[in-house]
């Protein structure tokens, strides 16, 4: 039978209540376990529970009501804590654990209140002495706080982020991340066992950041951010929107790194780069994805370094004659099939082949071979991704809460909310970062046209009209004139293109006049247009003429791109040999008519790798390109055939002097629909010597086909590419051709050609 004071015994241990003495119990009786507690404070439970919203209100030193210094330390890991004089080493004090989750506090007699001193922790496995990060000043200035408050801190990427640094005489980093609706946000990583409770950091109000140093934790630090959303709830592990190096995909942390640091070398590209980026000067572009352009078989197909493509990317651009390369995006991203279209840290080159070091190596060798280098930038959306910046604090912070503004139909990805000022600056600083820290010479910009339609790919009830009714997104048409306008007042030289789809107006011109301050245009139109024209049978070609010829009704409204890039050799739309019609040989002779075509139309130029030498397979980013085809002499033909066409374009002055105005442009005949044959004249001005084009294409050989010409005398092939080293079939003019004085195509002058089959023949005037 169980007596009243047993009862009374395990009604305290269940209650905490205590049980008097007069009921024959003492202390000393009751089993340790069941010794009443101290009241737990709420401030100590907040941060042991990791939901304090200003841990430095509690933690580290403050002066109490008696003027004492008081020493608070959360060490989950520790059984005692011992403060340790920062100068001598000597032992102060031993704080006293308040709480079993590891809370320490005790008072330091006879201390300042920014007292230096350190912690020895008596831990299970041994002893270490660390730094507490609790004890340190803020990290950003007043000066921070305010222009990140307005959104107009152009240099966010110092700020914000992680970066190395000595405070005190202490090194370590500090942590800075916007998460305005946030509860609570911590710092994680190795450093502190991923533990949300350790290391939570200071608000700063107004600007909505939070702050801290971490002593000790250096370069090469992999890290997240726990965040405490504003109801509570703990987020995914959210990776640093200003990170500059991640972990490489499929890990997903950020990395400790700070601004990347760089001895350049191209002081002269940089210098004179504006003689590369005119209207009036060639502009041959290669297009590059870095991870197949060529891999190491031997190695396990790994991607080549940012290093190895210096050495071997750079040359082969070189000697192919392309003024610039432009890569695919290299900022960070988690999939690889998005071909870094779906970013997650914008400020982060790429990991997969190296340092952000290396990327600038890369860059910087491009510029001492003469090779400006064009990065695609993606303000345009972000994937949802659950490290990314979806619901980054808890709350629709970086995206629209609307779907309908705020998710992207086609892609599945979220859109940015470009009316939020920290949004806004986020991506100028971003694109501003890009151009200063990797001297860059200018973003391409994706998808434009989902930028500015509020509507796009979107059916009637699925979006929401702008202030006035209509369907242009105002604020992403900000940003972009701004990134614009920034962009040329700030890096001389530098130039931007925008891949833009539709007939919006003004894209290439100026803010000033309404336009949206592009450099250049991709022509979309033109390209689509005439790959439809080079994909019919020839028979049937003379039914799609105006393919061919559209163009040019347009072909000056915008500083145009003329692109066959990326976009049209993937998702079942086969490689560009691949789209020629006919047979094997006639899929060659037609790619080759159609490149000179390209290369003579007024434009710049714009080629995706493996082009040049007719990649036969549809591109496959997880392989390297075909190399092996150019032991075919048709491929080797046609490489050789591009590598002329770039030389040609860039010593012949009437190819790209006036480039985006009617006065350098001339039909000869635009409507020979019958014979499938188009013939136009380039010019430059009355000093340089215009070129004659002629384009045959069909099969067939076309003798004595008379064309106008601009001037009497000899005129001489100056290209064909039915020329027997392209691996076409040798049918050319035999010497120089006398124009005769027979009026024609209202010219006063006229040639008398052998049009070879499937053919492009450029002439100019012999002697000029």
């Amino acid at each position: 039978m169980t007596s009243d004071i047993e009862n009374a015994n395990d009604a305290s241990a269940e209650t905490g209540a205590e049980v008097p003495e007069e009921a024959g119990a003492s202390e000393a009786d009751v089993p340790a376990a069941e010794v009443a507690e101290p009241p737990r404070r709420p401030d100590v439970e907040a941060v042991v529970s990791s939901d304090h919203g200003d841990p430095f209100a509690l933690l580290g030193p403050h002066k109490g009501d008696d003027g004492a210094l008081i020493i608070r330390t959360f060490q989950p890991r520790a059984n005692r804590v011992i403060v340790l004089d920062a100068g001598d080493g000597s032992e102060v004090a031993e704080l006293d654990r308040i709480h079993p989750d590891g809370f320490f506090e005790g008072v330091v007699a006879d201390k300042p209140e920014y007292y230096a001193y350190r912690l020895r922790l008596i831990l299970w496995e041994g002893e270490q002495v660390v730094e507490d990060p609790y004890r340190f000043p803020p990290v950003l200035g007043e000066l921070d706080v305010h222009l990140l408050s307005e959104g107009t801190h152009l240099r966010n990427f110092e700020r914000l982020g992680a970066h190395p640094t000595s405070i005190e005489g202490v090194e370590g980093t500090s942590f800075a991340v916007w998460a305005p609706n946030a509860r609570r946000v911590s710092v994680v990583g190795d450093f502190n066992q991923w533990d949300g409770r350790v290391n939570p950091m200071r608000l700063r109000h107004g600007c909505g950041v939070w702050e801290i140093f971490l002593p000790g934790v250096g370069r090469g630090a992999p890290y997240k951010f726990e965040i405490r959303g504003p109801a509570g709830n703990l987020m995914p592990l959210k990776a640093d929107p200003y990170a500059y190096y991640c972990e490489q995909p499929p890990k997903t942390a950020s990395v400790v790194h700070g601004l990347p640091q760089y001895q350049w070398n191209d002081h002269e590209w940089m210098a004179n780069r504006e003689a590369t980026s005119r209207r009036d000067v060639p502009m041959s572009i290669y297009e590059v994805h870095l991870g197949s352009w060529r891999r190491v078989p031997e190695e396990g197909h790994r991607y080549l370094t940012y290093r190895e493509l210096a050495e071997q990317l750079v040359p082969y651009v070189k000697e192919m004659g392309f003024t610039h390369i432009e890569l695919l995006p290299v900022s960070e991203f988690p999939f690889d099939g998005s071909w870094g279209y779906q970013p997650i840290s914008l400020f982060a080159p790429t990991s997969r082949f190296g340092p952000p070091e290396d990327f600038m190596y890369f860059v910087d060798q491009c510029h001492l071979n003469g090779i400006g280098v064009f990065f695609d930038w993606v303000p345009g959306h972000f994937p949802t991704d659950a490290h990314g910046l979806g619901l980054f604090d808890g709350t629709h912070l970086y995206e629209h809460a609307d779907p309908r503004k705020g998710f992207h139909m086609d892609w599945n990805t979220l859109i940015y909310n470009y009316g939020r000022t920290e949004v806004f600056n986020y991506l100028l600083g971003n694109v501003l970062y890009w151009m200063e820290q990797f001297h860059l010479d200018g973003p391409r910009v994706d998808a434009v046209a989902s930028m500015l339609y509020l509507d796009y790919s979107r059916k009637a009830g699925e979006w929401i009209p702008n202030q006035y009714g209509g369907n242009e997104n105002l604020e992403a048409i900000h940003l972009l004139k701004r990134m614009n306008e920034e962009i040329f007042s700030r890096f001389p030289g530098a130039t931007t293109a925008a891949e833009e789809s539709t007939a919006w107006p003004g894209v290439s011109k100026p803010t000033y006049t309404g336009g949206l301050g592009f450099g250049f245009k991709w022509n979309m139109g033109w390209m689509h247009d005439t790959l439809r024209y080079m994909s019919k049978d020839p028979v049937f070609r003379a039914w799609q003429h105006n393919d061919m010829t559209f163009g040019l009704l347009y072909a000056f409204s915008e500083n145009f791109i003329l692109p066959l890039s990326h976009d049209e050799v993937v998702h079942g739309k086969g490689s560009m040999i691949e789209k020629m019609s006919g047979d094997f040989w006639q899929r060659f002779a037609n790619l080759r008519a159609y490149y000179a075509f390209m290369w003579t139309m007024p434009g710049k130029k714009l080629l995706f790798m493996g082009g040049e030498f007719g990649q036969w397979h549809e591109w496959d980013h997880n392989s390297s390109l075909q190399w092996h085809l150019l032991d075919y002499k048709e491929h080797s033909g046609l490489q050789t055939l591009v590598r002329e066409l770039n030389g040609l374009y860039r010593g012949t002055p009437a190819l790209h002097r006036i480039d985006a105005e009617w006065q350098g442009f001339d039909w000869i005949d635009a409507n020979d629909h019958t014979n499938s044959v188009l013939s136009y004249i380039r010019k430059a001005g009355e000093s340089d010597p215009p070129v004659v084009v002629v384009t045959n294409f069909t099969p067939v050989v076309r003798r004595d086909y008379r064309i106008g010409v601009p001037y009497g005398g000899h005129w001489v092939e100056r290209l064909n590419t039915d020329a027997a080293i392209f691996g076409g079939s040798d049918v050319h003019a035999e010497g120089p051709l006398q124009a005769e004085d027979i009026s024609w195509h209202g010219r006063q002058y006229s040639l008398s050609l052998t049009l070879p089959p499937l053919a492009t023949v450029i002439l100019m005037p012999q002697g000029w």
